[in-house]
């Protein structure tokens, strides 16, 4: 027996078979490609979650409510089932204020955090059911429901309770004269310090285009507001309205 070429041949051998190194260069590749999976699914999976159903797109979105036709930024649409084209029942969106505008990295904070919330303005836009809007219900209406006078309150607004039995819980009536358009109107359920307004404590609606109701729901902080927020709403819808006709009411 030749040791000698025997002894040769296992030095000259090399250390790891090729078929051994294609298998390990294979496995190296798998674990390179899944470690990046991993990665990337993580910042995506991460996204999805600090989003919580918001988005930064500002696509078109075309709705057509009724006899009224509107193009909303994707981002200014709460609900994802609302985020796409065609007929719809109704539109929910948030808006930033003073900004009017939607779901932004910038702003995160106001949609993502709920004590930071009252600075956001709650709109649902829906085919009109009644005939006159909060305003033009304050005589026929409102004003069958407040007991006693009505006291001075800030901003140029007068305060006025109504009734136990009318069915609004402890929300009070707040008006102000405006000089070419009939009375603001807007319930509140005051907070009982100005810490515990959150972002539903007023609410309003209005009517615009053919046969459209505007209700929106803002924080009680934004009061002293009350004449700019309502004219930033109508001119944000307006300005949205694909109808070539479209008047605000």
């Amino acid at each position: 027996m030749n040791h000698t070429g025997t002894a040769r041949e296992i030095e000259e051998s090399p250390l790891f078979s090729t078929r051994f190194v294609v298998r390990l260069t294979i496995a190296v590749a798998c674990l390179a490609a899944l470690t990046l999976a991993i990665s990337f699914g993580g910042r995506w999976f991460g996204a999805r979650i600090s989003l919580a159903g918001n988005t930064d797109a500002i696509t078109p979105i075309t709705l057509t409510i009724g006899s009224d036709t509107l193009r909303l930024p994707e981002n200014t649409l709460r609900f994802p089932s609302q985020r796409k084209n065609g007929l719809s029942e109704r539109a929910d969106l948030y808006l930033t204020w003073p900004e009017m505008q939607g779901y932004s990295k910038e702003h995160r904070e106001r949609f993502d955090d709920v004590s930071q919330s009252s600075g956001l303005i709650f709109l649902q836009v829906t085919q009109s059911t009644m005939s006159r809007d909060m305003s033009g219900r304050l005589e026929p209406i409102y004003s069958h429901l407040v007991e006693g006078d009505g006291v001075p309150f800030a901003n140029g607004m007068t305060l006025h309770h109504l009734r136990a039995d009318a069915g609004y819980a402890d929300e009070v009536l707040l008006t102000a004269p405006r000089a070419d358009a009939q009375d603001y109107v807007v319930r509140c359920a005051l907070p009982a310090t100005p810490q515990m307004a959150t972002s539903g404590d007023c609410q309003r609606d209005i009517k615009l285009g053919r046969d459209l109701t505007v209700l929106y729901r803002f924080s009680s902080t934004h009061l002293p507001d009350w004449d700019h927020i309502d004219a930033a709403i109508r001119h944000f819808v307006e300005a949205r309205l694909v109808n070539a006709s479209a008047t605000g009411r």
